[in-house]
């Protein structure tokens, strides 16, 4: 963080300089200063403990799923999410200079990026090697200087580290994208009639027939349409599913009130983890 930079001026995110929330930070607030983070934790305490205004995390990508940990530590950050941003990721092989595609034996990097490049490493004969973030590890193999280890990182990496980069766009799919939300200390708060709402919120059922069926009923009767719906065990009995529920509407339209209200009755300590504008993403 430069000296003197004011907090309002600063967004949070895991990983190093150049990782991909790097990009989508300075996508979406291009007047920010980026705030690199060693874990999503310390991002999430990074917004809570003053020295950001808010936080880029991911939570999902379009090949390779949700990413780890991010359901679970969410509900208890004590953030809410304010937006969402859809990035295109596209990831770059890179090695130190000299290195060809023929010197390289492992390649480097976070395991959601090693997934999305699964065919392309596997095809290659490349051996995977997993890292907290992608740029960290294009900076690990930047310093050891190594023409048999690369890395699978953005561009923008790749110029940081001083890496040239061996092979373009690396990902097994054509369309790689990542979803992020942006969250904040304080909640916004959408004008109903002003363009597409999301509302995210989280929930817990016991383990037993039809126990979900009942709780999701609501949504089908008020015609509100569940975009995103994960389960995740929360306790080591197996026997209570916390459940994270996207839907398409906004907490002051009736039949969402309603839908809430009956979810409220089949279900324990649901959560509204925020409401905001959908991204424009969605409407493509």
């Amino acid at each position: 963080m430069a000296k003197g930079t004011k907090v309002d001026n600063i967004i949070a995110f895991q990983g190093t300089l150049g990782a991909n929330s790097d990009m989508a930070c300075r996508a979406v607030f291009p007047e920010m200063e980026t705030l690199p983070c060693d874990s999503f934790e310390d991002t999430f305490a990074a917004v809570q403990q003053g020295k950001a205004r808010l936080a880029m995390i991911p939570i999902e990508n379009s090949s390779a799923g949700r990413v780890a940990d991010i359901h679970h530590l969410m509900p208890e950050s004590g953030l809410h999410i304010i937006g969402e941003h859809f990035q295109r990721i596209d990831h770059q092989l890179m090695a130190p200079k000299g290195a060809t595609l023929e010197s390289v034996r492992k390649v480097h990097s976070h395991v959601q990026a090693l997934s999305q490049c699964r065919k392309y490493l596997r095809s290659a004969g490349y051996q995977p090697v997993v890292h907290a973030d992608t740029a960290g590890a294009a900076e690990l193999v930047a310093a050891e200087g190594d023409p048999s280890q690369a890395a699978v990182a953005s561009a923008l990496a790749a110029e940081i580290y001083g890496l040239e980069i061996l092979d373009g766009d690396v990902q097994d799919t054509e369309h790689n994208t990542t979803r992020f939300i942006i969250m904040a200390v304080d909640p916004v708060h959408p004008e109903p009639d002003n363009g597409p709402v999301i509302t995210s919120f989280v929930f817990r059922v016991r383990s037993v027939p039809a126990a979900l069926y009942k709780a999701l009923g609501g949504f089908a009767t008020n015609g509100i349409n569940i975009t995103k719906l994960e389960s995740y065990i929360i306790d080591g009995s197996f026997t209570v599913a916390q459940f994270y529920a996207d839907i398409d509407g906004h907490t002051d339209d009736k039949s969402v009130q309603l839908a809430l209200e009956e979810l409220s009755f089949f279900s324990r300590e649901v959560k509204i983890l925020g409401v905001y504008p959908a991204h424009p993403f969605r409407q493509g």
